[in-house]
């Protein structure tokens, strides 16, 4: 080999050892870049269960606000029907009173009456249907008192209803007072 084939040969050398060192330069930042997008991908994975439950969060709070927002719309008129209720006992025993009376006294009364149980109804007001022989229902009565039952058959259940009790959007507003057979 002469000289000229050396240098040739050397610089053929150079050349694939400069092409190797860039190769290797290009794989270090392929690997560096690969890291970086790793890296990056999991800052996204985590940006996204971040909102997924602040998201969820959100969305329960909205509608744990909604519910609370129709419970207080539907209960808004309960301390006043608990202050009306009285007033619709007085009219019934009115009513009773009336009775015997055919004159046009009573009918404005029962007019009066009939108006006054419509606007009620309106607003979801309900008269609990309680009467004798019912079953004694702690949810819905009260009772007042025991006594022996007039009738085997009544032994736990409710014998007479002293006074009566309302629902208002079926939520008990006042419990039926009763008297239980025992």
């Amino acid at each position: 080999m002469d000289n000229t084939q050396i240098n040739e040969e050397l610089e053929k050398n150079e050349e694939m050892t400069a092409e190797n060192t860039a190769a290797s330069e290009q794989f270090a930042q392929a690997d560096q870049n690969s890291a970086e997008l790793n890296r990056v991908r999991e800052e996204l994975a985590s940006s996204k269960d971040k909102y997924l439950r602040l998201y969820s969060e959100f969305e329960n709070f909205r509608r744990r606000t909604a519910k609370e927002k129709l419970e207080m719309v539907q209960s808004a008129n309960e301390q006043l029907i608990k202050a009306l209720i009285p007033v619709l006992d007085d009219f019934d025993r009115a009513e009773k009173s009336f009775a015997e009376k055919t004159d046009k006294d009573a009918e404005g009364f029962k007019l009066i009456q009939a108006k006054f149980k419509k606007v009620l109804d309106l607003y979801g007001v309900k008269e609990m249907e309680v009467k004798q022989g019912s079953d004694f229902n702690t949810d819905l009565h009260e009772a007042i008192t025991q006594v022996p039952a007039p009738d085997p058959s009544l032994k736990g259940k409710v014998v007479d209803v002293v006074e009566k009790g309302y629902l208002l959007n079926d939520k008990v507003v006042r419990f039926a007072k009763v008297v239980v057979g025992n």
